[in-house]
C-alpha cells in the first residue's frame, strides 16, 4: 500500500466511508481512491429481548456509530498524521429486515423488532397466500401486517417505516430513502421500474381496508433508490451525529442505504447474472443473480434485489458454524486439561484439515447442526446431533468432515430448489465468512456439494462495511452508463487474487450419500425437539 497516496486522498477528500450495523459489530471503513481499505473502527454490541422480541436500543446505535467513527478517525491520525475532516462520499448498511415504526414527531413507536424474531407466522403465511409472493417472517411487511392483526396501539399512529440503515441515513440527511436492495425486504419489488410493487401495494391496502387506518402502505414506506441513484446529502445535524467534535464536513453526498446482503454481494464482486456468494459464519445463506423471475413461488426462497435492482434469490439458513465451533470448543478444552496452550486459529486449522482424511461420505457419520428452527426442512426448533451407526468409524476426521458437511446441509437442499427444480445455472459462486478462513477445506466441499465452482477472494474478508463503502464511492465515480457490475469488474476488482476452486466428483459422491441419509433422518431432529424440551 502506497502510504504517500493515501496520504494525498486524506488531504484532497478523495476518500469514501461505509458504515455497516450488523447483528454483532458496528464497523466503518475508510477507502483510498483506488477503493482499498486505509483504515477502520469498530463498536460491538448486541440484542436483547424486549416485551417477548429481539431488540436493540437506538440509543446504542449512535453510540455504536460514533465510537467506530471516532476509532477510525485515530486510525487515520495515528497512520497517516492526518485529521479527518473531508470526504467525497458516505453510505450506511446495516441488518435487513425488520420492523422500525415511526410517528409523525419522529418518535419511535415500539421497540426495534429484528430480522430475529419469528413473531410473525401468521401474518408472513397470509401475506404470501394473498400475495402470491413468498413473505418471510423477516421481513418488515410481516412485521407491520401482524401488528394490525393484533390490534397494537400504536399501528394507527405510523408516519414512517423503515429499516435500520433507512433509519441512520433518514437522521444523517433528513431523506426517507431506501436502497433497493435493503428496501426488497421490506415489500416486494416491481423488477421493471426498481420500485416497490404497486399491485401488491394495493392488495395489501385492500387487504386492511376494515381497519379504517389513517394511512396507507404507500404513505409510511421510503422512497427506493438504485445504486448510483442521489441519495441526499450528509447535513450539518448529521455530520455531528456522526462526529461530536464537529471536524466532519457537511454536504457530503450519500449513497442509497443497503442492506448486509446487498453490501455482501459488492464485496464479493457477486452482483452479476450467473453468479452468487455464500455467506457462512453464525447464520449461513446464498445469494444467487437470476437471468429471469423463478416459474413459481418456493417458501424456501427469499425473492430479493441486488443493488442495482436486479432479481436475486436468497436461500437463508438460521444455523452455520455454531456447532462447529462448539466442536473446536470442546477440543480447545481437551488440550487445556492436559495443559497444552494452543491458538485457536491453529486448532481450526488443524481439525478443519484433518476433515479432509476422512472418508467421502463422513464414514457414515451425521450430525445436525440445528440451533434454531429451519424452513426449508421444516424444523421449527433446534437440537444439535450427532448419529451414527454402532460401526461406523469414530475419528476426528470423519467427524470434523461430518459436521461441516452439516453446516452446508441445509443450504445444499434450498439450492437445490434453484439449480435441480428451477433449472438456474450459476458459472461461479463466492464464498466468505469464518467457514472459509482455513484455506481450501470448507471451499472444496462446498464446490463439490453443489456442483459449482467456489472462488474465495481476500478483500471478501473485508466484508459489508467495505463493500458500502464502494458503493457510495460508485455514486460519485461512475461514468456515464457504466453499470455496477462493470464498475466492480473495471476498477475495484481489477486487481483481485480469487482462488477458485472446481468441483471433486469424489467428494460430490460421498456428501450425497451424507444428504441421502440426512434427509432420511430429519424426522430424528423433530423428535428429538418434541422429546428433549
Amino acid at each position: 500500500m502506497d502510504r504517500q497516496k493515501n496520504i494525498d486522498d486524506l488531504v484532497s477528500g478523495t476518500v469514501s466511508l461505509g458504515i455497516e450495523l450488523g447483528s454483532t459489530r458496528i464497523k466503518a471503513v475508510l477507502v483510498n481512491g483506488e477503493y482499498s481499505p486505509i483504515s477502520t473502527g469498530t463498536f460491538n454490541w448486541e440484542s436483547s429481548l424486549v416485551n417477548g422480541a429481539w431488540s436493540y436500543d437506538l440509543a446504542d446505535v449512535w453510540l455504536g456509530i460514533k465510537t467506530a467513527y471516532a476509532k477510525l478517525a485515530a486510525d487515520v491520525m495515528e497512520k497517516y498524521g492526518i485529521t479527518l475532516t473531508k470526504i467525497k462520499s458516505l453510505g450506511i448498511s446495516g441488518m435487513m429486515h425488520g420492523y422500525l415504526a415511526f410517528s409523525r414527531e419522529g418518535t419511535l413507536l415500539v421497540p426495534f423488532r429484528t430480522w430475529r424474531n419469528t413473531i410473525t407466522e401468521q401474518s408472513a403465511s397470509i401475506l404470501t397466500s394473498e400475495l402470491g409472493f413468498n413473505i418471510p417472517q423477516r421481513w418488515s411487511i410481516a412485521h407491520l401486517y401482524q401488528a394490525i392483526l393484533n390490534e397494537e396501539e400504536h399501528v394507527g399512529e405510523i408516519d414512517y417505516l423503515t429499516t435500520l440503515s433507512g433509519y441512520v441515513h433518514w437522521k444523517l440527511t433528513g431523506e426517507r430513502i431506501l436502497g433497493v436492495g435493503d428496501a426488497s425486504g421490506m415489500f416486494p419489488i416491481d423488477l421493471e421500474i426498481g420500485d416497490f410493487d404497486r399491485m401488491k401495494m394495493d392488495q395489501f391496502n385492500a387487504l386492511i381496508d376494515s381497519y379504517s387506518l389513517n394511512w396507507k402502505l404507500e404513505d409510511i414506506l421510503p422512497t427506493v433508490r438504485s445504486a448510483g441513484d442521489q441519495a441526499g446529502q450528509l447535513t450539518k445535524e448529521g455530520a455531528n451525529l456522526l462526529d461530536p467534535t464537529g471536524k466532519l464536513e457537511a454536504g457530503v453526498p450519500m449513497a442509497a442505504p443497503e442492506g448486509d446482503a446487498g453490501t455482501g454481494m459488492v464485496a464479493t464482486n457477486s452482483v452479476g447474472m450467473r453468479t452468487g456468494n455464500v455467506s457462512a459464519g453464525t447464520s449461513i445463506f446464498s445469494m444467487v443473480v437470476l437471468e429471469e423471475p423463478l416459474k413459481r413461488v418456493h417458501i424456501e426462497l427469499d425473492m430479493v434485489t441486488t443493488p442495482a435492482g436486479d432479481p436475486v434469490a436468497m436461500v437463508h439458513c438460521n444455523t452455520g458454524t455454531s456447532e462447529l465451533d462448539a466442536w473446536v470448543n470442546l477440543f480447545d478444552e481437551t488440550l487445556r486439561l492436559f495443559g497444552v496452550q494452543e491458538d485457536k486459529s491453529a486448532i481450526y486449522k488443524t481439525l478443519y484439515g484433518e476433515a479432509l482424511n476422512g472418508e467421502v461420505d463422513a464414514g457414515g457419520l451425521i450430525s445436525f447442526n440445528y440451533f434454531s428452527g429451519e424452513t426449508i426442512t421444516g424444523v421449527e426448533d433446534g437440537r444439535p446431533l450427532l448419529l451414527r451407526r454402532p460401526e461406523t468409524s469414530l475419528n476426528v476426521a470423519n467427524l470434523f468432515r461430518s459436521h461441516l458437511y452439516s453446516a452446508i446441509a441445509t443450504l445444499k437442499l434450498g439450492m437445490d430448489i434453484l439449480t435441480v427444480e428451477e433449472k438456474v445455472e450459476l458459472d461461479v459462486l463466492t464464498g466468505h465468512g469464518g467457514l472459509f478462513k482455513t484455506e481450501g477445506v470448507a471451499q472444496g466441499i462446498l464446490a463439490s456439494a453443489l456442483n459449482i465452482p467456489v472462488r474465495v477472494m481476500k478483500t471478501a474478508g473485508e466484508g459489508g462495511p467495505w463493500g458500502m463503502a464502494v458503493l457510495s464511492a460508485y455514486l460519485v465515480d461512475r461514468q456515464s452508463g457504466e453499470t455496477l457490475e462493470d464498475f466492480l469488474n473495471d476498477k475495484v476488482f481489477v486487481r483481485e487474487e480469487a482462488n477458485i476452486m472446481e468441483p471433486s466428483k469424489l467428494v460430490h459422491e460421498g456428501f450425497m450419500d451424507f444428504i441421502d441419509k440426512y434427509r432420511a433422518c430429519i424426522e430424528v431432529e423433530k423428535e428429538a425437539i418434541r422429546r428433549l424440551i
